[in-house]
């Protein structure tokens, strides 16, 4: 099939008004054209490219990681090889007080396998929680007063850039702040409980990004409020992520 002069000048000038609105435009707007450049092939992935050689950060943001993840999702080889020489190590810097790699876990939020990750983080913060913990499979709250600030950082900001921004412990943070501290309206307002009833894991949890903001990760809240109110109320929220 032959393309007309016509039709391929307006693709052209399509291509450009989106690459326009992705340097130019708002959060909404800039998750727009990557959802649209994603559609026009290699073209629109080398867009997303220079869009992310542009704005190599040691701080990205969701927009960025949006951008990452089509990348990351194209067989194309130059995709791959783009990824290889400027992202060996991913998007986010996988910074560990405590020697743990989070490789694993940005691997599945970049897939957007939020249940896979989920599963995995809970693993995680019992593995920075000690021996105890990996046993049990849950935590104590004093436990979690422990946790290095580095290290929920990096979770933290794992599931904030793969997520548009939705889903994180520094968003249900916000959320729980903004409702006065009430766990009760927390729990209705990020979809774990419908009235008096608690959402069922997992088959009641949305695993995607529909869910309510904040709906994920989730917690072993149904055990009391105090490991997530330590969670929430960490020294690491107060602090600025480090170099």
């Amino acid at each position: 099939m032959t393309i007309s002069p016509t039709a391929s000048h307006q693709q052209s000038d399509r291509l450009s008004a989106l690459c326009l609105q992705l340097t130019t435009g708002s959060e909404k707007l800039q998750q727009q054209a990557i959802v649209q450049l994603a559609d026009f092939g290699n073209d629109g992935e080398q867009a997303l490219m220079e869009f992310l050689q542009q704005r190599q950060t040691n701080y990205p943001t969701w927009v960025d990681g949006s951008a990452y993840q089509v990348i990351a999702r194209s067989n194309s080889p130059e995709a791959k090889k783009y990824l290889q020489t400027n992202f060996p190590h991913g998007l986010v810097a996988l910074k560990s007080e405590s020697d743990i790699d989070y490789t694993p876990l940005q691997k599945l939020l970049i897939s957007q396998d939020f249940q896979a990750a989920d599963t995995l983080t809970l693993r995680l913060l019992c593995q920075l929680a000690g021996a105890s913990a990996i046993q049990r499979k849950w935590l104590y709250f004093t436990e979690v007063d422990n946790f290095p600030i580095a290290d929920l950082h990096t979770i933290n900001t794992l599931w904030l850039i793969f997520s548009e921004g939705k889903f994180g412990f520094s968003v249900q943070r916000q959320l729980w702040l903004s409702s006065g501290k009430n766990w009760e309206k927390l729990w209705v307002q990020i979809g774990w409980k419908d009235g008096n009833n608690w959402t069922r894991y997992p088959n009641e949890f949305t695993w995607n990004l529909t869910a309510p903001i904040g709906h994920l990760p989730l917690s072993n809240q149904l055990r009391g409020v105090r490991a997530i109110s330590s969670l929430l109320s960490h020294s690491a929220w107060n602090s600025p992520a480090k170099n």
